[in-house]
């Protein structure tokens, strides 16, 4: 089976994190959002995935693509790569894939953490489309459905006609119809929401030309597509896994904390809901609801709601601050 990453946003929101590492590699607690994506299917789906389809923009660099191959390579399977050179939309993104869009394939965009407790079964199905139950299903699109059998997909819709949102992740029998459809809504220049060629739009032809979609719900759907979101995620995250910890020299933990390898942390009070990446020195600090990147240093800093950039060097700040890769504050 194959997995279908679309990713070639440029993560606006996540700014200036996004400038150098593309969202879905951002770290959450120790490890790459799109690697979590990854280790949730292997503990939740009833069948192993051998390939994974990464689609980038056309300016990810070699790195990006060695650090994902890498990846792959830890949960036994083959990397492969396609661009998609223009944003066009959910089903344009899907169709950059190519020749890779056939047999049973999973599409899953690597904007949100999910999890579940329950094996998924992807058996009698042509598709499968995970769901989570929101409070305003007008924010979203949402899945009409008849026991497990889905029977209409509604874009936002302005009436509670179903609670259950689609969240991004999609599994199909046959990739190859589905690249039909999509392949229909770009030669008719079908545009659906903002312009765009939507996959809703594709999962409904398909409907309508009698395939039948399952639904699986999750338990949890964690956002990662702002700062603030990539914060809260970050410390339910930590609440759930409960990390261990070893004690620094005249330093105060509040857990839930994450501190990876080679962190030094000396006269600081550190937590709750901290995170520090690998080979981070934290001095004279006071550190809240705070993600650090690997190889950062601070100094003097009493910092809540912040994030903190790889090989980045604060000193002396204050409050909430939000700095990049390899950059210097200093107040």
């Amino acid at each position: 089976m194959k997995l279908i990453i679309p990713m070639a946003g440029r993560g606006t929101r996540v700014r200036p994190h996004s400038h150098t590492t593309p969202k879905p590699l951002l770290p959450v607690v120790g490890t790459m959002i799109v690697e979590r994506i990854v280790e949730t299917f292997a503990r939740t789906l009833d069948k192993k995935i051998d390939e994974i389809v990464y689609i980038l923009g056309p300016d990810f660099s070699q790195d990006i693509k060695d650090r994902l191959t890498e990846m792959s390579k830890r949960h036994d399977a083959k990397a492969s790569f396609g661009v998609q050179e223009k944003a066009e939309g959910t089903a344009h993104a899907v169709s950059c894939a190519g020749d890779h869009l056939n047999g049973e394939i999973i599409i899953v965009f690597a904007d949100t953490i999910f999890d579940t407790k329950e094996t998924v079964s992807v058996e009698g199905a042509d598709s499968v489309i995970w769901l989570k139950e929101v409070e305003d299903p007008s924010r979203f699109g949402v899945a009409v459905h008849e026991g497990d059998k889905i029977t209409d997909f509604v874009e936002k819709p302005s009436e509670p006609i179903s609670n259950l949102a689609i969240i991004g992740v999609y599994y199909f029998s046959e990739g190859q119809k589905l690249m039909k459809e999509i392949q229909y809504l770009i030669d008719n220049d079908v545009r659906g929401h903002g312009g765009e060629f939507q996959l809703t739009d594709a999962l409904d032809r398909l409907l309508k030309n009698g395939n039948v979609f399952k639904k699986a719900t999750v338990d949890e759907w964690l956002d990662c597509g702002t700062l603030p979101a990539w914060l809260d995620t970050t410390g339910e995250i930590m609440k759930k896994e409960d990390h261990s910890y070893k004690e620094y020299e005249n330093t105060t933990i509040h857990p839930p904390v994450y501190f990876g390898e080679g962190v030094e942390i000396s006269g600081s009070e550190i937590g709750p809901n901290v995170t520090v990446e690998a080979g981070t020195t934290i001095k004279n600090s006071t550190l809240k609801n705070s993600i650090i990147q690997s190889n950062a240093n601070l100094d003097g800093c009493d910092l809540n709601r912040s994030t903190i950039g790889n090989h980045a060097d604060a000193s002396g700040a204050k409050g909430e601050i939000h700095i990049g890769d390899h950059s210097i504050l200093k107040q």
